[in-house]
């Protein structure tokens, strides 16, 4: 396994960053942003479900946030090695950019899907729990 420190993943954020066309971060006023924070899907027992990153569009304006700890408990419990950070970090803000802009289209293509995705997730989860119950 190989964990990677807050400054080692916002400097492959950065490089990553830069490897996106520009346009996409067009009206991202607050940019992306590296939190150290570990989120967790509140609906989901703890250690079950980490929320890597989100788009946020509010009073503070239009802005990714990428949450470090939960790339780290995700690390940990799947045995990363550093090609794995950068994948995730890859898919993650690509996932998030791609919420900017479906935003800025008034679509929401990929917020329906999520919302699929979380329900066919929160089911099997649901199923499993019921299974290793008996």
């Amino acid at each position: 396994m190989k964990m990677l420190t807050f400054n080692e993943v916002g400097d492959a954020l950065d490089d990553i960053a830069e490897q996106f066309p520009q346009v996409l971060f067009r009206e991202l006023n607050g940019g992306v942003n590296l939190l150290e924070d570990t989120v967790e899907d509140p609906e989901f027992p703890g250690g079950e479900l980490y929320i890597m990153g989100e788009f946020c569009d509010d009073c503070l304006g239009k802005y990714i946030n990428l949450y470090y700890g939960s790339f780290v408990a995700l690390a940990q419990k799947e045995d990363w090695m550093e090609q794995d950070w950068t994948d995730e970090l890859w898919t993650t803000l690509s996932h998030e950019l791609t919420h900017h802009m479906e935003g800025l289209g008034g679509l929401h293509g990929l917020d329906d899907r999520d919302a699929e995705e979380l329900a066919e997730f929160r089911e099997k989860y649901s199923r499993r729990k019921k299974w290793s119950q008996k």
